[in-house]
């Protein structure tokens, strides 16, 4: 069964334009959703819209979306009025612009949706345009009416189409600085920065996603299976807490981690000082008592 499409329209890059079709490029649908069950009954809780002063139920023909202004009335929005704002994005993405990808940063990028041709007619266009932006190594900025909201969107080759990502506004970004103001200047010492570093060149990989699932997910779904057949339940792993020797750990850090990595060779061709060193103090130990058990 072929994807549904969500949004329909035309893309244009100038005077050149095509019909497109959106889909959205991710699905939550996997995962677990509860319902709100009565204890007592086992019965599911229904929800229902109602009157806030009077508690009657209203009717689906006279519920109407209201703005809330300063002196705590609304004012009522029909369904025609709001039609009657549509911008020109809200049937057509017109790239507006290119930009080179490294200078949109991360923390901008927000829902994926995947763009292709409606018909064989705009295959030619969309092609076109989907080339160019490969060629040139730039993404386009265009805009879309979404789910009643005006989205910017980031348009990139992606294989025979186009990916197309919503992106933030800039005032929807806060500011890290009040977030990381109280921060302080610490400082560390080398021994410490090699041995973090060692653990981090133990555990360099590369991303496969295959390899990550939501562990959480797993737990609801083993929690539900456990309970369904009356066994134990799954104990809570234990939670780890601050760190009082962080030297100590990385230590322990650095043997725990050993057997998967191998050791590692710091940048000027050697083990790290204070890999050197943990070393140098358990041949000491190991030397200290082998003279003791000859004495004896």
């Amino acid at each position: 069964m072929a994807p549904r499409a969500n949004w329909k329209g035309f893309l244009k890059l100038s005077l050149v334009s095509c019909g497109i079709v959106l889909f959205p490029a991710t699905s939550t649908r996997e995962r677990i959703r509860f319902n709100i069950i009565n204890r007592e009954t086992g019965n599911r809780v229904r929800y229902r819209q109602v009157d806030a002063e009077t508690g009657e139920d209203v009717p689906e023909e006279d519920r109407v979306k209201g703005y809330k202004v300063a002196d705590g009335s609304y004012v009522l929005l029909e369904p025609e009025e709001l039609e009657g704002v549509a911008l020109e994005s809200t049937h057509t993405i017109e790239i507006a612009s290119f930009v080179p990808r490294k200078e949109i940063d991360e923390i901008f990028l927000d829902d994926p949706y995947y763009l292709a041709p409606d018909d064989e007619v705009g295959a030619e266009a969309f092609t076109v345009i989907r080339d160019a932006m490969r060629a040139t190594s730039l993404v386009g900025l265009a805009r879309v009416v979404l789910y009643n909201h005006e989205r910017l969107l980031m348009l990139e080759p992606l294989g025979k189409g186009i990916k197309a990502t919503a992106l933030r506004y800039q005032d929807e970004i806060r500011d890290e600085k009040g977030y990381f103001s109280d921060i302080g200047d610490v400082k560390v010492t080398k021994d410490m920065l090699e041995l973090a570093e060692h653990i981090l060149k133990t555990k360099r990989a590369h991303f496969d996603p295959s390899k990550y699932s939501d562990r959480y997910e797993d737990a609801l779904k083993a929690l539900i299976q456990a309970k369904q057949a009356g066994k134990p339940l799954p104990e809570a792993p234990a939670r780890p807490s601050n760190v009082i020797n962080l030297m100590d750990a990385l230590r322990r850090s650095v043997r725990s981690d050993r057997g998967g990595g191998g050791e590692k060779l710091s940048r000027g061709g050697g083990k790290s000082r204070a890999l050197r060193s943990t070393q140098t103090t358990r041949k000491r130990a190991g030397g200290k008592a082998k003279r003791l058990k000859r004495a004896s």
